[in-house]
């Protein structure tokens, strides 16, 4: 028995699903029940078959966190195109063959599988529908639809050969590029249960699990001590004191408590993994534009905030006089009503380093669901 890698493709914008809806989250990442997408994808094909590597490409940016979900697969960066991911996937195949789909044909078809894995041997054995509308072309005006076939995933390939062709130019799919090669081509059966999941539409037309309804929570806390200045910055507002605070960044800790909060209940690590110290880019960068990008991370891969909680810990300066004007900023960074948002301050008592008014602290709590893609 030949053995076969699997790679799936999942590292897309999704561009034109987000325009055909308000759903900030990419449709690889839409959860099935806690499962993402693409996730979902790779247990159909392993339920279905024994492959003897599993590569998955991911946006770069994802990778680390794509890979918690999946112990039997390995998780890489893609690139800026379909093919370019796919080049980068196939770096890591030791395998003669390899099958290819996409995480938007998210539902596998166990005939159809079947057909591709036990067709006549050729470079590219690739499942196929039937055009049943009558079809035109700008470029060569009305075809007769029983000579067309559109084209579906998984397709089989022959690795050496795929690699030649993709070498040669840019192509929509791995049998087009092996058909300019000049390899062969064996078409067999596909079926309208390979529907891509490409605009908000299609879910309709997709039996998919609904995703779960748990609500999932995160803590962060952060501490930064005084230091020469005039000022210090806390959940993004500006606040005159007779110091500053001592930090690689703006040592804004409300929001550093916070975006640890939040990448906490998404099970995506911490700040300081995030933003490490040690990079200069972050260099007394304001911590707003580091939530900015947190928050992009976290919508992108199917979470909404529920509510934030977060306190200050503070003997100076006195919070209760910028706690609405903190509460505006936070509520206009994370787009969410500022009832769901919430600001406490408090003081040790004069105890410990905060009671010496040495430095300020913060605690934060926030929650997350999954984005409900049945709405």
């Amino acid at each position: 028995m030949r053995e076969i890698a699997l790679v799936l493709l999942a590292a897309g914008e999704g561009r034109r699903f987000s325009k055909s809806s308000n759903i900030h989250c990419k449709k690889q990442w839409l959860r099935v029940g806690s499962l993402p997408l693409w996730c979902f994808v790779v247990r159909q094909f392993h339920a279905l078959h024994h492959f003897g590597q599993t590569v998955v490409a991911i946006s770069p940016q994802e990778v680390r966190y794509a890979q918690n979900f999946i112990n039997e697969a390995e998780v890489v960066g893609g690139g800026n195109t379909r093919q370019e991911s796919l080049l980068h996937a196939l770096q890591k195949v030791d395998c003669e063959w390899v099958l290819v789909s996409d995480a938007a044909r998210c539902c596998v078809d166990k005939k159809v599988l079947k057909a591709v894995l036990n067709a006549p041997l050729a470079d590219c054995v690739v499942p196929f529908v039937s055009a049943h509308d009558t079809t035109y072309s700008s470029l060569f005006g009305y075809l007769p639809r029983d000579s067309l076939r559109l084209i579906q995933t998984p397709q089989l390939c022959r690795k050496a050969t795929l690699l030649d062709a993709l070498n040669m130019g840019e192509f929509g799919d791995e049998s087009s590029a092996i058909y300019a090669h000049g390899g062969t081509i064996e078409f067999v059966a596909g079926s309208s249960n390979l529907h891509k999941l490409t605009t908000f539409h299609d879910l309709a037309f997709l039996e998919l699990p609904s995703p779960s309804s748990e609500t999932l929570v995160g803590n962060g806390f952060d501490v930064h001590r005084f230091t020469d200045g005039d000022h210090l910055t806390i959940c993004g507002v500006w606040i005159p004191f007779s110091y500053g605070f001592k930090a690689h960044s703006d040592g804004d800790v409300g929001i550093h408590a916070l975006i640890d909060a939040l990448l906490g209940a998404a099970g995506a690590g911490d700040i300081g993994q995030w933003f490490p110290d040690s990079d200069t880019q972050y260099e007394n960068i304001d911590s707003a534009l580091l939530l900015q990008q947190v928050l992009c991370f976290i919508r992108s891969v199917g979470f909404f905030i529920v509510n934030v909680d977060l306190t200050i810990i503070t003997q100076e300066p006195k919070i209760a006089p910028h706690k609405d004007r903190m509460c505006a900023r936070l509520s206009s960074l994370l787009e969410i009503p500022a009832a769901k948002l919430n600001i406490k301050a408090t003081t040790t008592e004069h105890l410990g380093f905060l009671g010496r008014c040495e430095g300020v602290a913060a605690t934060c709590v926030a929650t997350l669901k999954y984005v409900d893609w049945r709405q």
